[in-house]
């Protein structure tokens, strides 16, 4: 069974259009709900967090060492709230971590 390349990318087109199209077509009137409102707020956040969290912990060799860096990212950035030090002290425990579980 051949798959034809173009096919999918037609597909993937015409979903992303239809995506941005529906709703503008569908909500002529400002959405003024505060529930949907704050729920349409989160969904970029959301998704971006669902398709990096399982690349976080398999980015390594082993789940550990991306589960170490996944904590203290959290915490520096809890703390800082400095997207080049969380993301230098997340690589640095990553690496550490890494070399660690391979001398043992």
């Amino acid at each position: 069974m051949e798959h034809n390349i173009y096919i999918y990318i037609l597909l993937a087109a015409g979903v992303s259009y239809l995506l941005r199209v529906i709703p503008v077509t569908i909500f002529r009137k400002p959405i003024t709900n505060r529930f949907v409102r704050s729920f349409l707020y989160y969904v970029p956040y959301v998704t971006l967090a669902v398709m990096t969290f399982p690349a976080i912990l398999t980015a390594t060799g082993s789940v550990i060492p991306g589960l170490l860096a996944l904590l203290v990212g959290m915490v520096l950035a809890w703390i800082s709230g400095s997207l080049p030090l969380v993301a230098m002290a997340c690589c640095v425990v990553a690496l550490l971590a890494e070399l660690a579980m391979r001398m043992f």
